[in-house]
């Protein structure tokens, strides 16, 4: 059993106009997977129809073999736009994702100030997320995901509006959170338009065509952690993703 799969996803628009077209993906335990496919082709729909957030025209997806028609415990989100609500102090904001679980207030308090200091936030618990950078945004944003403790994270272009110094770190960070034995995340799916970065983080990438957007193919990334940008491997994996991209 797939830890989270997309069954041949349609989505129209109401007056007709379709963007994905009997799309069908899979994620397993263990692995990092990747959406990446030309701007408009549905990538982030397709990515909140897995979540629950949006309904499919046609299609499922299941989660541990249960079909997702809304928001499930296990499965978590990451806004590309962070998402933080600003009238929140940082840990508030980290505590939201804690709001279906059955647990003390002072509980939430405690995992929040946690994960907020796993992530490098140390003393920015109470203030307010004006004053974060982009980088510091988005760690909160990811805290918050990994705060109702999922097996599956589905992040939309996470790393898009960084800098490209601050993507790496934070790049470098969330491979470190998945092999964290105290987080339990399974299984990541991420939408990207970056070729590198879906070939430095993956170990399958899912290419998508152009709208009405079917799967080109999925190609696994069988490339020793970490990953060298400039080794042969890696440069050969880019060339073949940019080929099917382009073809």
């Amino acid at each position: 059993m797939h830890e989270i799969e997309a069954r041949d996803i349609n989505f129209t628009y109401g007056d007709g106009f379709k963007i994905i077209d009997g799309v069908s993906l899979h994620a397993d335990k263990l692995e990092f997977l990747s959406i990446i496919g030309p701007s408009g082709c549905g990538k982030s729909t397709l990515l909140r129809i897995m979540a629950g957030l949006i309904p499919p025209s046609h299609g499922e997806t299941l989660f541990h073999g249960r079909k997702v028609t809304e928001p499930v415990n296990g499965i978590s989100f990451v806004f590309q736009d962070f998402g933080l609500m600003p009238w929140l102090t940082n840990i508030e904001n980290v505590k939201l994702g804690m709001e279906r679980m059955e647990i003390s207030e002072e509980a939430k308090d405690k995992a929040a100030k946690a994960l907020l200091h796993k992530f490098g936030l140390e003393g920015f618990e109470d203030s307010y997320p004006n004053i974060l950078s982009g980088g510091m945004k988005q760690r909160v944003g990811i805290a918050r995901a990994v705060a109702s403790n999922p097996n599956v994270l589905l992040m939309d272009e996470p790393f898009s509006s960084l800098d490209e110094l601050t993507a790496n770190a934070l790049r470098d960070e969330v491979i470190y959170m998945l092999k964290d034995k105290s987080i339990p995340i399974n299984s990541v799916v991420m939408v990207t338009h970056n070729v590198e970065e879906a070939v430095e983080l993956s170990d399958s990438i899912v290419v998508l065509s152009n709208k009405p957007s079917h799967v080109k193919d999925r190609i696994q990334v069988d490339i020793k952690r970490p990953r060298n940008r400039e080794s042969k491997n890696f440069l050969h994996t880019v060339d073949k993703v940019y080929a099917i991209l382009t073809g």
